[in-house]
């Protein structure tokens, strides 16, 4: 037994392997079945999955997704793919009319680790995106950093000009946090908040009504109050 192994160690070796294809599936069902047990608590809980490049070329990827989201009662909008950057920008074919897909069903797309790879404007405007995610590199190094942080307000500032929400992850230090919040960053995440929980811890914490994090963050409540369903 390994324990837990780290997703640079793990999905190559998946992709290697040819199982990659059949984890990804399963990754989705088994989020939307998560999804919708918190719904049947009266929630209504956004879950994202990371999208890897070789799904992207999957022909039937839309439609799996559309029959998991309609198998467990979910709306699409309440279901993200993550897609890095660098996966984004492959103009393919299929990769093309997956994304097309995923505009017509209504899906939330999420670009990751914004920031490493070679995005113009306009492939960007032609994106279905709704969000940006500020690389971690460039959050690790903020503190330190007059670059990482031109580079960090530069992203904040292109997702403001291109009506996308911005995210950064990797937030370890509440001085990474104060910085974001000044750029005008939208939401963070990272193991300043918390680390990696299972969906059963997730349901405990929902439960319990609490957030665990540093007293002296201004938490909001979107995960859990306005989550809740009025009659719905």
């Amino acid at each position: 037994m390994r324990g837990n192994v780290a997703p640079a160690v793990f999905v190559p070796m998946a992709e290697s392997a040819g199982l990659m294809g059949m984890l990804g599936r399963w990754v989705i069902e088994e989020s939307c079945r998560v999804a919708a047990s918190w719904r049947a608590m009266g929630l209504r809980m956004r879950v994202a999955v990371n999208i890897s490049a070789l799904q992207m070329q999957e022909e039937d990827l839309v439609d799996h997704i559309a029959q998991c989201l309609e198998r467990h009662g979910l709306q699409p909008n309440r279901f993200t793919c993550e897609i890095t950057e660098s996966v984004a920008m492959q103009h393919t074919d299929t990769a093309t009319a997956t994304f097309e897909r995923m505009r017509s069903l209504g899906l939330h797309v999420s670009i990751d680790d914004f920031g490493t790879g070679y995005s113009s404007l306009a492939a960007l405007r032609r994106l279905p995106a709704s969000e940006l995610k500020v690389d971690r590199a460039f959050v690790a190094d903020l503190e330190h950093s007059e670059d990482a942080r031109s580079i960090a307000a530069s992203i904040v500032s292109l997702g403001k000009a291109l009506n996308l929400k911005v995210v950064a992850e990797g937030v370890e230090t509440q001085g990474q946090c104060e910085l974001l919040m000044l750029m005008g960053c939208d939401e963070l995440q990272g193991f300043l908040f918390s680390k990696p929980i299972s969906a059963e811890e997730m349901t405990g914490m929902i439960n319990s009504g609490s957030a665990d994090g540093p007293e002296s963050l201004p938490f909001s409540e979107s995960l859990f109050m306005s989550t809740r369903l009025s009659g719905l």
